[in-house]
């Protein structure tokens, strides 16, 4: 019994150095990251393999393994940018971005975990100040924010596709403009809408009239036509048929056939 404990404590010694090592050596990767292995004693950064995937790893207790979140995230980013005229002008843009997965141990080794400070935010900065440069604080406010943002998403895709980084899209929220650019576009806007307004009325009232005179061009027309063609023989047969329709009817009537002027038939009255 008196030497259990001499025979117990290199065990235990040993037992600790073990979870020592394996914790030291495990290493889990959470669900949307991926790992950066670096070999001390191999090379430093691993880069010509995939990144440790999802889940539990064994690595050298003296290696090291970088985490890096590999889904999509988003970066919001306030830039005061000058307009082609030279105002100034707020811009709150966001980005939607991750880096490339196959390229993690690239991005690691010469970008860093600072990837976002160091490259894609300046990227942004620099493409919102070229893209917003090229337009007037009128174009700015009313109808090319879309343009805007497709030609900042463009040229930021074009600065970081090849710094290991995927950008996925980029939003702008919204556009500041100094009050006073802002409140003369906005009586500018208003004046232009009245005179469209009024340009509407005029160019209804213009095409209402030119109807009418239509309408009665055409009933003048008939009328002189029909004028022309109506000769006394044809009165004559237009009044014998309504004689025979009368004579037709059930309501009492005296009808003195020949009585009338040119001969037409007479009707006197009824009941």
């Amino acid at each position: 019994m008196d030497r259990l404990p001499k025979i117990a404590l290199p065990a235990i010694a040993v037992i600790i150095f073990l979870i020592i090592i394996i914790s030291k050596s495990a290493v889990t990767i959470g669900s949307g990251e991926a790992g950066v292995l670096y070999k001390v004693f191999g090379g430093g950064v691993v880069t010509d393999e995939p990144p440790l995937g999802e889940g539990f790893h064994l690595v050298a207790p003296w290696n090291k393994v970088y985490v890096y979140e590999v889904r999509q995230q988003e970066v919001f980013e306030k830039m005061k940018v000058l307009s082609s005229n030279g105002l100034d002008i707020q811009l709150d843009a966001s980005a939607w971005f991750q880096p490339k997965y196959e390229l993690l141990g690239k991005l690691h080794q010469e970008k860093s975990e600072q990837y976002k400070d160091r490259v894609l935010l300046p990227a942004i900065r620099s493409a919102a100040r070229s893209v917003v440069g090229r337009y007037t604080p009128e174009q700015l406010y009313s109808s090319k924010r879309d343009a805007i943002q497709k030609e900042i998403f463009e040229e930021t895709k074009a600065i970081v596709d090849d710094q290991y980084i995927q950008l996925n899209e980029i939003l702008v929220r919204d556009v500041t403009l100094p009050n006073t650019i802002k409140e003369a576009i906005e009586r500018k806007l208003k004046q232009e809408q009245e005179s469209l307004e009024y340009e509407f009325r005029l160019v209804t009232a213009q095409k209402e009239a030119e109807k009418v005179r239509i309408e009665a061009q055409g009933k003048a027309d008939a009328n002189r036509i029909l004028s022309a063609s109506l000769t006394d023989k044809i009165l004559q047969d237009k009044g014998i048929e309504a004689t025979l329709m009368l004579a037709q009817s059930p309501n009492a009537k005296i009808v003195v056939v020949g009585s009338g002027d040119d001969g037409l038939p007479l009707i006197l009255g009824n009941n």
